[in-house]
């Protein structure tokens, strides 16, 4: 920033009392317009500096996340919001379940960021020393019952989806290889409750593990809370209790293969940072 230095002082000699004041306007004249110059001067340089600055701390380019299909929609608008913050960048999701996503990138999938419904998951590309730094929680979930609208079959908690398998009707839960699956077994487990394997229909994630309740394909199904809120009024929700429920931990990380560290740290923090949180908390999401 360059401003200018004070005005040199001037040897004074005698003069006429005239030529003095003429002399003293001159100076005070040149004084004011220097002052302002460097008012001038020194404001435009900062301005740059903060906005180039402000430019410089902008995400961009691609950056291609591998999340759990309960994050569809909160995601979806995260990776629209991230792009409006950061012009230039672009964030492709790739939804599926935990499991098969981290089997992909084990595999070598080209995934910058990964997000998970549950930590085993991560924990299983952290082994592999697959990561770029640590995971970090984003979100929790829990699990509820839902069925078709109008609850025909009467279900009142975990015991009935027994009875319901046992008259003839069929539960949906995601495959073994889910979070949402193995949450859904460790809960039934939990209550003491047995359905019987040939009653059940395994989802291949959360998602189509819903949309068997929805198409009518089955009676009811575990499915985590934010789910069943997204459905809306196409199905019915019946609370599972706190004592046999379970808590989803939702992880995040960088993955080390990425092409664009930056942009998927940036989008990494952008998850953590308060507006996504809130677009998580609004969808039913709960805190880290």
């Amino acid at each position: 920033t360059m401003s200018f230095g004070p005005n040199q002082p001037l040897t004074a000699r005698r003069v006429g009392a005239r030529t003095a004041v003429a002399l003293l306007g001159v100076l005070l004249s040149f004084g004011l317009v220097s002052a302002a110059c460097s008012s001038d001067d020194s404001d435009s340089p900062a301005t740059t500096s903060t906005s180039t600055t402000a430019a410089a701390q902008k995400a961009t380019g691609d950056v291609t996340v591998s999340a759990a299909a309960s994050l569809k929609e909160t995601f979806t608008k995260i990776g629209k919001d991230f792009e409006a913050a950061n012009p230039g960048s672009k964030v492709t999701i790739n939804f599926g379940s935990s499991g098969d996503l981290a089997t992909q990138i084990q595999s070598g999938a080209p995934v910058d960021v990964a997000a998970f419904a549950a930590e085993s998951n991560m924990t299983t590309l952290a082994d592999a020393s697959l990561l770029d730094g640590k995971s970090e929680v984003f979100a929790t979930n829990s699990l509820v019952i839902v069925t078709k609208p109008g609850n025909p079959k009467k279900i009142k908690g975990l015991s009935d989806l027994a009875t319901v398998a046992e008259s003839g009707g069929t539960i949906s839960l995601c495959a073994t290889t889910a979070p949402c699956g193995k949450y859904a077994d460790q809960i039934l487990q939990t209550a003491k409750v047995t359905i019987p394997a040939d009653k059940v229909t395994r989802g291949q994630d959360v998602r189509a593990t819903l949309s068997a309740v929805t198409d009518g394909d089955a009676d009811a199904a575990i499915v985590y809370v934010t789910d069943a809120q997204a459905a809306g009024d196409s199905v019915d929700s019946v609370e599972i209790p706190t004592e046999q429920n379970a808590v989803a931990k939702y992880p995040i990380a960088v993955i080390k293969a990425t092409t664009n560290a930056s942009a998927s740290t940036a989008f990494m923090s952008y998850v953590l940072g308060p507006e996504a949180q809130k677009v998580l908390s609004d969808a039913g999401f709960g805190a880290p």
